[in-house]
C-alpha cells in the first residue's frame, strides 16, 4: 500500500503506516498519543508532493507551520503490527493558517479522526501570511478535494 501518486487528482493523501512496539502500550494497543505521530508524518510527506518541504520553507520563506489546534476522536483501537491509512483532506486554506482534517483508518475501517488548524509562523514565532505560491498550492489541493 503506498502513497497516493497524486494527491491533486483527488485531494485526499494518503499515506501507510506500519503500527510497531514503540507506538503500543503494555496490551499492544495503539498510545494515544502514537495517532499524532502517525498524523505529522502523513502531513509532511502531503505537504512535500505538494513542492512544501518544511527544511526548505524555513530556509526559503523563513516560515513554518505550527498545529494552533488539534481535536481527536478515537473510534477503534489499532494494535501492534497493524497495517494503518492516514488519509489526510486540506479543508481550508486561510491568510495565515489551514485547517485539516486526517483520519487514520485500517481497511476502510476509521480508528481515529483529527481537525487540525496550523498557523503559519515566522522564525520568532509570530504568525504571518501564507506565501502567495504556497497559499495557491494548497488552495489547488482543497479544491481538488470539492471537485472530485
Amino acid at each position: 500500500m503506498a502513497p497516493s501518486a497524486s494527491p491533486l487528482a483527488t485531494g485526499t493523501h494518503v499515506f501507510p503506516v506500519r503500527v510497531y512496539y514503540e507506538d503500543t502500550d503494555a496490551g499492544g494497543i495503539v498510545y494515544h498519543a502514537s495517532y499524532l505521530r502517525f498524523a505529522e508524518r502523513a502531513r509532511t510527506e502531503m505537504m512535500r508532493l505538494i513542492g512544501i518541504e518544511s527544511s526548505k520553507l524555513s530556509a526559503r520563506a523563513g516560515v513554518s507551520f505550527a498545529v494552533s489546534r488539534c481535536a481527536i476522536d478515537y473510534f477503534k483501537p489499532a494494535r501492534l503490527d497493524d497495517l494503518l491509512e492516514v488519509h489526510t483532506k486540506v479543508i481550508e486554506v486561510k491568510r495565515a493558517s489551514l485547517d485539516a482534517e486526517q483520519t487514520v483508518k485500517r481497511a476502510d475501517v476509521d480508528l481515529a479522526r483529527l481537525v487540525l488548524r496550523l498557523a503559519v509562523v515566522n522564525q520568532g514565532g509570530r504568525a504571518v501570511r501564507l506565501p502567495a505560491e504556497i497559499r495557491n498550492a494548497l488552495i489547488n489541493l482543497s479544491q481538488s478535494e470539492s471537485h472530485s
